[in-house]
């Protein structure tokens, strides 16, 4: 395992937060933070035709956003998105489409009582390799 992954405790639970606002379909949005810490999420419209099983944000929506991140002096650090009818973890789908090589890859459950809601991942080249999260206050 590499090593862990430092997140804002605020942001896990606006993650979670927002997978449960929207339980019957994916929700989506980019991660961002200062010297590696992801402090900031933020939470993007999906516009995938079919959004119980799939997400995607608009090409202008990312370009605002990471217009929004400079601007912040924010790097962005990572995508978020929820599997409201599945395990969390990558889909052959989200690993077939994770361009970002440096991007870490959350996926959060709705499910109100699951073990674990919130798991991240790096996935480079069609590997998949689960990351450990740092809670951080």
């Amino acid at each position: 395992m590499k090593r862990p992954l430092p997140i804002r405790r605020k942001v896990l639970g606006q993650l979670v937060g927002h997978a449960q606002r929207h339980p019957h379909r994916e929700c989506c949005g980019l991660l961002a933070g200062r010297q590696g810490v992801i402090t900031r999420a933020f939470p993007a419209e999906n516009v995938a035709m079919d959004q119980a099983r799939n997400y995607e944000i608009a090409p202008q929506q990312i370009v605002r956003l990471m217009r929004e991140f400079r601007e912040r002096g924010l790097a962005f650090l990572g995508i978020y998105h929820s599997h409201p009818n599945g395990e969390n973890v990558p889909s052959p789908r989200d690993i077939a489409l994770a361009y970002c090589a440096d991007a870490a890859y959350f996926i959060v459950t709705p499910r109100p009582y699951a073990t674990t809601p919130v798991r991240v991942f790096s996935i480079r080249e069609g590997c998949v390799t689960e990351l450990e999260i740092e809670i951080q206050m």
